[in-house]
């Protein structure tokens, strides 16, 4: 305990700006040692410059880039940005689901949307994108920037009998979106996102009179400033010439510091819960690594740090991400090296040059080759020079470049016109172009979702915080949910309308989806007149009055004309029923009448007081196989009611030379025998 308290007033002794810039230079050690070199290269493989360092042999001598890491950079960052920008609406704002008015929901996004035109955030969002497709990590810091917004307006005078015209001035706060290169960014190596790391920092150079004004308009400290020393690992581009006048190296740390240290720094008391913690939350500005321009306690309202960060592929427990430049960097210098040692190839086979006998030459002679060089020799020149070449170049270099480049391409997912693998273009069917630009898209996605998550919307909301917070005359302070509304990039919105339209020609115009598929079909086209095309779709598809009264009248009477149908058929089935019934009663009633035809036939004609058996019984007989054949019609009769197949009854009896049956036959015996036979009734 005593040693800790002999060390005290030794940390006491310390400033807030020394133990500050203590922090940021040695996180910026630790970031020159382990990514500086590298992103320096990625930076010159976009840029297409040259050094010496990027050799891949000593005797190296072309200095050419292949601009295919160039194009995968370009056409990754622009389908990032159509997805989220090409509708022009980027984000939108959910209220709370018991609230039911959605009039305040509207104005703040209206109103957000103005101003971050205003403040050009799309402008500035890209250029993140465009850092984060190099270098790995996109990161902006919001800045809050006082501006005077002036409108042309009139004025009466004299009584309104003049007009004076001017303009009317008014001071506004507008947050701004300030893109930070990598190299100018410091955070704890330990941390895998602004807001977890112990704090964070944006170390560069600015003009001299920026400080000054914000010296002057009291948002700074008024202390002397001095002269920027040089620092070649600070300058936005190692390229140029260090022009070291008139700049300022200005250092902003955002995060914890101590607490005693801040108290010390500022001016005012700090709130009881900071003086009773052992960090505090803390903005502080140092220039020139010296002087302290600006310490106080976090001033938003959230507590939020102003700094935005997203990757552009997440590498694992890692602050600093996986760019484009970095997945086709082993591709693009071996395409680079095919293409140097081809070119070199080239300059000895294509250039002419000569083997010399230097005992046969004059002393002080320059062999030079060029147009009308005279060349002195001792000797016939025939046997003295010989044109002389290495050979030629073999051709398999030219396709190994090509097959390089396509590994550029399926490294970065980025696509041009020669295609994936010759997936994308003509000599590929529909289905391998599905699944190529498939899995491009699903890349793109993921790319698309860090940037929204990490970036884009954790921006609208300290936005939308810092007007709250500073104009709440026009933001009124609620608790708003933030999300952003992003569309499909160009090429995944060309490779849906395709499936869209091929969908769409397998049905008609009179079903009941045609109208969706259509309107989605020109929702995702980039046309001026989209909005009018949907509006006019969607009228189109709304009902007329007149023909639906039409089409109920018609419903109508198809339901009457399919009632009198039914009705029609009801009662041919009852008639049916009716039949039936009568010719079975009637079935019923053949047995009696045939019984007493049988009687009557029998003793029809006989004399009274004779009795001949012999006449009798051969009466009899004859009426038995009369009686018989007829019973046996009458089941054929009923079988056919029965549903039994139709046609002529075939009789049991013998037939005469006539061909009639011998019913008839034994009819005619009856009669002959003085007898004759009724024909039963219904028969």
């Amino acid at each position: 305990m005593s040693d800790y308290n002999e060390e005290a007033p030794l940390m006491i002794q310390e400033t807030l700006q020394e133990w500050v810039m203590n922090k940021v230079n040695e996180w910026g050690d630790h970031y020159e040692s382990n990514y500086a070199s590298k992103n320096d290269e990625y930076y010159r493989i976009w840029r297409g410059i040259w050094a010496s360092e990027d050799k891949t042999r000593q005797s190296e001598r072309s200095k050419i880039i292949a601009p295919a890491t160039q194009q995968a950079v370009e056409s990754n960052v622009a389908e990032i940005e159509e997805a989220t920008f090409g509708r022009g609406k980027y984000f939108d704002i959910h209220d709370d689901y018991q609230d039911k008015e959605t009039g305040d929901i509207k104005f703040l996004r209206d109103t957000l949307h103005e101003d971050f035109k205003k403040a050009k955030v799309r402008k500035d969002a890209s250029e993140c994108l465009i850092n984060a497709a190099v270098f790995g990590t996109g990161i902006a810091e919001v800045v809050l920037e006082e501006i005077k917004e002036m409108a042309p307006a009139t004025q009466p005078l004299m009584g309104g009998e003049l007009q004076a015209v001017g303009v009317n001035i008014k001071d506004r706060l507008l947050v701004r979106l300030k893109p930070v290169m990598p190299k100018n960014f410091r955070i704890d190596p330990n941390a895998t996102s602004v807001d977890e790391a112990l704090g964070c920092a944006i170390d560069e150079f600015v003009s001299q009179h920026s400080v000054e004004l914000l010296q002057e308009s009291g948002v700074y400290r008024d202390e002397p400033i001095g002269i920027a020393g040089a620092d070649f690992n600070l300058e936005p581009d190692a390229e140029l010439s260090v022009y070291a006048d008139d700049k300022v190296r200005l250092t902003k740390y955002y995060g914890l510091v101590p607490t005693y240290l801040l108290e010390d720094a500022t001016d005012g008391p700090l709130d009881d819960e900071v003086e009773n913690s052992q960090y505090a939350e803390a903005v502080v500005i140092i220039a020139n690594e010296r002087v302290l321009l600006k310490a106080e306690a976090n001033p938003y309202m959230m507590q939020d740090r102003p700094v935005v960060a997203f990757p552009w592929d997440v590498v694992p427990n890692r602050f600093y991400g996986r760019g484009v430049v970095e997945k086709g960097y082993n591709s693009q210098k071996a395409l680079d090296a095919e293409l140097r040692a081809r070119i070199d190839a080239l300059a000895l086979t294509v250039h002419p040059m000569l083997a010399m006998d230097a005992t046969r030459i004059p002393r002080g002679t320059k062999p030079e080759i060029r147009a009308g060089k005279l060349l002195l020799t001792n000797g016939d020149p025939k046997e003295i020079i010989n044109p002389f070449n290495f050979g030629n170049v073999n051709q398999i270099t030219f396709a190994q470049a090509g097959a390089l480049q396509q590994m550029v391409q399926q490294s970065t997912g980025a696509v041009d016109s020669s295609g994936v693998g010759g997936s994308i273009n003509g000599e590929a069917t529909a289905a391998g172009i599905s699944m190529s630009l498939g899995a491009i898209i699903k890349r793109h996605k993921r790319t698309l979702i860090n940037f929204q998550e990490n970036f884009l919307v954790p921006f609208v909301e300290k936005a939308a915080y810092r007007y709250m917070q500073y104009e709440p005359e026009l933001y009124p302070v609620k608790d708003y949910k933030f999300c952003a509304t992003s569309s499909l990039g160009i090429m995944a919105r060309e490779y849906e309308v395709t499936q869209l339209v091929q969908l769409l020609q397998t049905m008609g115009q009179d079903q009941q989806y045609y109208p969706i598929l259509l309107k989605s079909i020109v929702d995702n086209m980039n046309l001026s007149e989209r909005e009018t095309l949907v509006q006019a779709i969607d009228k189109a598809s709304e009902p007329n009055p007149e023909e639906q009264k039409q089409a109920q009248e018609t419903h109508q009477k198809q339901m009457e004309f399919q009632q009198s149908q039914i009705n029609a058929l009801m009662g041919q089935g009852k008639e049916s029923e009716a039949r039936a019934i009568k010719l079975m009663v009637e079935a019923q009633a053949v047995p009696m009448e045939l019984e007493l035809d049988k009687i009557k036939a029998v003793t029809t004609n006989l004399d009274d007081g004779v009795e001949d058996d012999k006449e009798f019984q051969r009466r009899l007989a004859i009426a038995d196989r009369v009686l018989k054949e007829r019973e046996m019609s009458l089941k054929y009769s009923q079988q056919q009611q029965q549903g039994q197949p139709n046609g002529i009854p075939t009789t049991t009896g013998r037939s005469n030379s006539a061909g009639e049956p011998e019913l008839q036959s034994a009819a005619g015996e009856a009669r002959g025998a003085g007898g004759s036979i009724r024909q039963p009734t219904g028969l």
